[in-house]
């Protein structure tokens, strides 16, 4: 036995251990009240990405979505796996350009809509471009 572990200075606490970690214990008295209501911390990857391999984060440069509350510099989180679907905002390439618009379809008509009236809404034309979903945006980071 090292006697740094013998005449320790300070508490460790119990956060360390699980129930089924310590078979069993030769203390008196109660447990600490608030050990029940104990909460960890919170993981923003556990929070915010539902799919991992299919989860990619990109900063945006530009501000075509400005409407939609995300700004120049800000960080979207993409979901690959997510389907796109009438008025979500998506990541698109068009022409081999990626961008980030509001995605609407109609019977055999693609409209890329941007949030802002600066911009004019794209027409895709399916039989001459070259376009794909890239991904769903699912979560916008940004700072104040």
């Amino acid at each position: 036995m090292e006697l740094e572990q013998f005449f320790g200075m300070s508490y460790k606490g119990s956060k360390h251990f699980t129930q089924q970690e310590i078979p069993a214990a030769n203390a008196t008295g109660f447990g600490a009240a608030a050990d029940d209501y104990m909460e960890r911390g919170i993981d923003l990857n556990e929070q915010l990405v539902r799919n991992k391999p299919a989860t990619f984060f990109m900063r945006v440069s530009g501000d075509a979505m400005t409407g939609a509350g995300i700004f120049n510099g800000d960080v979207v989180i993409v979901d690959r796996s997510v389907k796109a679907a009438n008025g979500k905002v998506i990541i698109a390439t068009l022409n081999g350009e990626m961008l980030i618009r509001r995605f609407e379809k109609t019977f055999n008509k693609i409209r890329l809509v941007p949030e802002t009236p600066k911009l004019s809404a794209i027409d895709v034309d399916l039989s001459g471009a070259e376009f794909s979903v890239w991904g769903v945006v699912t979560y916008v980071i940004h700072s104040l």
